[in-house]
């Protein structure tokens, strides 16, 4: 099975993108759409994977893109 990837297909244009509010300063963001990963001690705090604006998952559909980008 082959997977093209498009320009729309983007998780820059998924809704569970988060770029923290930061539209131009930066190329990466947080992945939202699973919850992040645990850390081996107790006291330490999970982390969010961290993703660039271009990379795509097989997540995404229509459904779970933006409803308008403010780019």
């Amino acid at each position: 099975m082959t997977m093209s990837h498009s320009p729309d297909v983007a998780c820059t244009r998924c809704r569970f993108f988060d770029d923290h509010g930061v539209k131009s300063a930066g190329r990466e963001g947080l992945c939202r759409y699973n919850p992040p990963v645990s850390q081996p001690s107790p006291e330490a705090h999970g982390l969010w994977p961290v993703v660039s604006r271009e990379d795509w998952c097989g997540h995404f559909t229509p459904d779970t893109a933006v409803a308008a980008l403010g780019d």
